[in-house]
């Protein structure tokens, strides 16, 4: 498409666990079936919100200082009239918050972090409508304190990738902007000439090279692409917000008592299902300045990790109780923190996400903070006209789309061809003459009975390589199709993996503009157990 009319869509469901690409786990889990079941607190296709409000209404709250840091979080950036609304909202006793969470990648890293912010909106926008005498604040919770710049400082776009030349280390969302520049240049060149290229570029220039560090950056980009919808980034890398998990922090440093806690429910998991994070003795991280690193106790020290900092008790305890913004959750204890601050009943996550966040209830009933209703993400296959076109001229069912290449060129070939390829009543003849031999073989000496098998098998492994060798000459008469089905496989699954995992949310808009996120809203199921696949028509 070379102008600004929108595509007719068609909407296309395949459950998650017939795609290929989601763990057991996963499976079990919008089953809701055992062993999983005991792990979590609500069903995940079925989620009782009423029940999550009751137990988090009796949670104690400071409402009043969440929402006095977003405001001040907010005072540099040109904040919504709809995300002020929901900010005030905050404050009154009747709302609640359903959130994503996920790491300030540069540019918003992969195409699924859209699909997990547009989730959260639409689940708050239904909760809604469902029980109108609360109200229901969607929020993207930053984690902003990941230290990992490998992952969180690449983007995947027009099939190369780009990565951030820096040398800063620490928290990625503390580091500053310089050098994205070059980045949003290269992205230009891509997406320059689209319909909505330009204005977005000129938000990606607002974001990236208006504001000084990561973290700065992302919240200006995700309030320019979302604020319309009212969703509230939140940044918890804040001295208001950690203050409030001292009481968690200060028993993790001197009792560990999450290892303990989490080790024996993973004892159980791993039973059944692969483990998707391991506690660690002490689950925080030191941050400050150009540092994240481990905290680590050796006998009456406690250290970080590649740096020379130690602390004794006492100097540890005062460094807690002054400065808690210096002190990191790792994963097992982020969802603590999240859990503390924020009036959540629902938590939205990808397939890692809610493996780690099923290791935790027990820690949370530990802590007293109650467990959130956890939800998986929506996936979705965007299938553009041109890839429609192709699919359809092929005759290649939606759901075959998610076979493995070789196997749907494998069935196109049997499906087309006029050749007998399956070499069925060949094998049952060999079969039938080597049952005949074997009778012979025993009647003559019992010793022959081997041989006779022996050579049965190397008939039939003959056979094999005929049926495989007719095969690869009937491909060559389907040259043209084998190509197309490469190519289409090729863009629709990049480095053979789904789209959402690799790519980024850029091209996209530049074509079709805000309409993206309303197509996507449209197809949006927040509770639900379905693949979805979008095809223009």
């Amino acid at each position: 498409m070379t102008n600004n009319i929108q595509p007719q869509l068609s909407y296309h469901h395949i459950p998650f666990a017939e795609t290929g690409y989601f763990s057991p786990l996963v499976a079990d889990f919008l089953s809701g079936r055992e062993p999983l079941r005991s792990f979590y607190e609500y069903h995940p296709t079925q989620p009782d919100f009423k029940k999550a409000m009751l137990l988090k209404a009796a949670q104690p709250l400071r409402r009043d200082i969440l929402a006095d840091a977003l405001y001040h979080q907010y005072q540099h950036i040109e904040m919504r009239e709809e995300v002020r609304a929901n900010i005030g909202l905050l404050q009154a006793t009747n709302t609640f918050t359903v959130c994503t969470a996920h790491q300030p990648n540069i540019f918003t890293g992969y195409l699924y972090f859209v699909y997990k912010v547009l989730q959260t909106i639409k689940l708050a926008q239904d909760l809604q409508r469902q029980y109108p005498e609360h109200h229901f604040v969607p929020v993207y919770y930053m984690g902003s304190e990941d230290a990992d710049l490998d992952e969180l400082g690449s983007i995947f776009l027009d099939g190369r990738k780009l990565t951030w030349e820096t040398d800063q280390t620490g928290a990625v969302g503390r580091m500053h902007t310089a050098g994205l520049d070059t980045l949003i240049g290269q992205i230009a060149d891509s997406i320059g000439f689209a319909p909505y290229g330009p204005a977005l570029l000129d938000m990606l220039k607002k974001a990236y090279l208006g504001h000084s560090t990561i973290q700065e950056a992302t919240l200006s980009l995700v309030n320019n692409l979302f604020g319309c919808y009212g969703l509230v980034v939140l940044i918890p890398d804040n001295p208001a917000f950690k203050q409030q998990l001292i009481p968690v922090m200060e028993e993790e440093l001197f009792q560990q008592s999450s290892e303990a806690i989490v080790s024996k429910t993973i004892g159980k998991l791993a039973e059944h299902y692969k483990v998707q994070a391991n506690p660690r003795e002490i689950n925080l991280f030191y941050l400050d300045a150009n540092i994240r690193q481990r905290i680590v106790k050796e006998g009456d020290v406690w250290k970080i990790l590649h740096t020379s900092l130690s602390f004794s008790g006492e100097a540890l305890r005062k460094e807690l109780h002054e400065h808690p913004e210096r002190f990191s959750p790792n994963v097992i204890l982020r969802g603590i923190l999240q859990e503390t601050i924020l009036p959540n009943i629902a938590f939205i996550g990808g397939g890692g996400e809610v493996a780690y966040w099923l290791e935790l209830r027990d820690l949370f009933r530990h802590h007293r903070v109650p467990y959130p209703v956890v939800l998986l993400r929506n996936s979705f296959l965007w299938v553009d006209q041109e890839q429609h076109a192709r699919q359809r001229k092929l005759n290649i069912a939606m759901n075959a789309l998610f076979e493995d290449t070789g196997l749907l060129i494998n069935r196109f070939v049997h499906e087309h061809t006029n050749a007998s390829l399956v070499l069925r009543e060949e094998y049952a003849a060999v079969e039938k003459l080597f049952n005949a031999l074997e009778e012979k073989a025993r009647a003559i000496d019992a010793t022959l009975v081997a041989t006779t098998n022996a050579e049965r098998t190397r008939a039939i492994k003959s056979i094999g390589k005929l049926e495989h060798k007719f095969l690869r000459a009937e491909k060559k008469k389907f040259e043209w199709q084998t190509e197309q089905i490469t190519q289409l496989k090729a863009r629709l699954f990049p480095g053979n993996t789904l789209q959402e995992r690799k790519e980024n949310f850029l091209p996209y808009y530049a074509q079709y503009g805000p309409a993206f996120f309303d197509h996507l809203l449209h197809a949006l199921e927040p509770v639900t157990d379905q693949f979805c696949i979008i095809a223009e028509e």
